[in-house]
């Protein structure tokens, strides 16, 4: 049991919750926004690819702002809190694959607390 559960707390309802961020900020605002990334889309695909996977007890939701724009689009993935930055719906299939359906995790996409955008999505 974790320090957080109580021993009267429910089973939980899913084994696994995603919240993809698909908040929408004024354009031209600094930090930019998940949606303005393809944010939407990609939770779209992700819920579809979910369900053709045929992961039952996974829910996919959309998220308000996550407060990592500047990362975005960003997700995470409950009971564990893993955040990642995915651009692609390569990137979705990978989180998807490695991380609901194997129980592993996909490093290069994974943010940590302190993390700026990844070097590999930077534009020069």
């Amino acid at each position: 049991m974790s320090a957080r559960e109580k021993p009267t707390d429910p089973a939980p309802y899913y084994e696994a919750h995603v919240f993809c961020c698909t908040n929408r900020r004024a354009a031209g605002h600094p930090r930019g926004s998940c949606a303005e990334r393809g944010g939407e889309a990609l939770r779209d695909y992700m819920k579809g690819k979910a369900k053709a996977l045929g992961l039952k007890n996974v829910r996919i939701n959309n998220a308000g702002c996550l407060d990592r724009c500047e990362l975005g689009p960003t997700l995470v993935i409950y009971p564990e809190g893993v955040w990642y930055s995915v651009s692609t719906r390569e990137e979705i299939d990978e989180v998807l694959e490695k991380h609901l359906v194997e129980g592993g995790r996909v490093e290069r996409l994974m943010l940590q607390t302190a993390d700026k955008l990844p070097a590999d999505r930077v534009k020069a």
